[in-house]
């Protein structure tokens, strides 16, 4: 037991390390999305922070087997390099049971990364989608910021309002520049305006009141002023890129009961992440193996390789099976592949020691006397 929690707090500690900074990753890209589309207007930036805590667990059920997976390689790779595996196969420590040992923390590892898939990614989604729902049902102009130029429209449209009575609802002092049906520009100027939303003429409006329109060439000192006392623009409503689909958002208790395709691949999508996290501890020990003058890092590249095709090669049949070009026993399928690599690396380790051992002891003993 000894080893074993030995063993265990150094895969633990190295897969909480890796699995820490690639999370970091993934939000800071994520974060800076986010921050984006708030200082565009696009998001509330009230609701920044609560997006990405959602999205947290969709990132984790992917993140957790890698930095499993790289955890083991690292730590195993540490205990090669100061021959501290070399002093426990010593003591009786077989590959067997070595693998053995892996298999506790990636037990724990199996038990988060269901619990994520299963509930917590699931429910995440659910809770982005109805933030980002939201956030798309209010028009752009209501996520103006006082005091600055913004872009709206994709760009097609900038506007600028002085202050905003929040008693109102009203915008102060407001400045809108835009392009008519023939690509040239269009000012248009206003003591203030509100938003006024018409069913029957196609939905939200923003009327501006007591205000001038200036149409003209760029270039040209010819123009139009076009004094009004209301003046309504439709409002578009804002766009924002949906990260989740209305499968990711499903319940798994959802999925059980349907017999389309689609949802009988992301349920066996789902089910076979903690299958994953099994398949590639099961790598990951014959794969540790270094040679000390080779360094800890000498096979991190090739197992980093191995374990992308062994995902891109997951994700290609889910899409298959979605389509309905193949049954879910493709997934399935991909991950017997991968665990009969993972038992044809450990068992060629076990036969290739089996030989040497052997060698050793058929070798003769030679002894060496000083020479007077």
């Amino acid at each position: 037991m000894i080893i074993f929690r030995y063993l265990a707090r150094e895969a633990l500690i190295s897969t909480l390390a890796v699995t820490s900074v690639l999370l970091l990753i993934i939000t800071s890209a994520r974060l800076i999305k986010y921050l984006a589309d708030a200082a565009t207007g696009k998001l509330d930036a009230a609701f920044v922070f609560w997006v990405l805590l959602w999205r947290i667990p969709g990132f984790l059920e992917l993140l957790l087997p890698l930095g499993l997976f790289l955890g083991i390689l690292l730590a195993f790779g540490r205990l090669y390099l100061d021959s501290e595996m070399v002093v426990l196969r010593a003591c009786g420590i077989s590959q067997k049971r070595l693998v053995l040992y892996a298999l506790g923390p990636a037990s724990l590892v199996a038990l988060l990364v269901a619990v994520m898939t299963l509930w917590l990614a699931p429910l995440g989604a659910t809770k982005s989608e109805e933030i980002f729902s939201i956030q798309e049902s209010r028009s752009e102009l209501e996520l103006l910021t006082p005091g600055r130029f913004q872009s709206q429209t994709g760009g097609r449209q900038v506007t600028y309002a002085e202050s905003f009575d929040s008693e109102s609802g009203q915008l102060r002092e407001v400045f809108i520049a835009q392009r008519n049906e023939n690509g040239e520009p269009v000012v248009l100027l206003a003591e203030q305006a509100e938003r006024v939303i018409l069913p029957e003429y196609g939905g939200r409006f923003l009327v501006l009141q007591q205000g001038y329109r200036f149409d003209g060439v760029p270039g040209s000192a010819e123009y139009t002023r076009t004094g009004y006392r209301e003046y309504g623009i439709s409002l578009p409503e804002a766009e924002l890129a949906r990260e989740v689909t209305e499968l990711d958002a499903q319940p798994t208790l959802a999925l059980v009961d349907s017999e389309q395709p689609r949802e009988q691949a992301r349920l066996h999508w789902r089910l076979s992440l903690p299958v994953l996290a099994f398949i590639v501890t099961l790598i990951a020990v014959p794969m540790s193996r270094t040679n000390p003058r080779q360094g800890r890092f000498a096979k991190l590249i090739p197992s980093i390789v191995l374990y992308l095709l062994y995902l891109s090669l997951l994700t290609s049949a889910r899409s298959a099976v979605e389509d309905g070009e193949a049954g879910v026993w493709l997934l399935w399928l991909v991950h017997a592949i991968f665990l009969a690599l993972a038992a044809n690396l450990i068992l060629v380790e076990r036969f290739w020691g089996a030989q040497i051992n052997r060698v050793r002891k058929r070798l003769p003993h030679v002894s060496w006397r000083k020479s007077a």
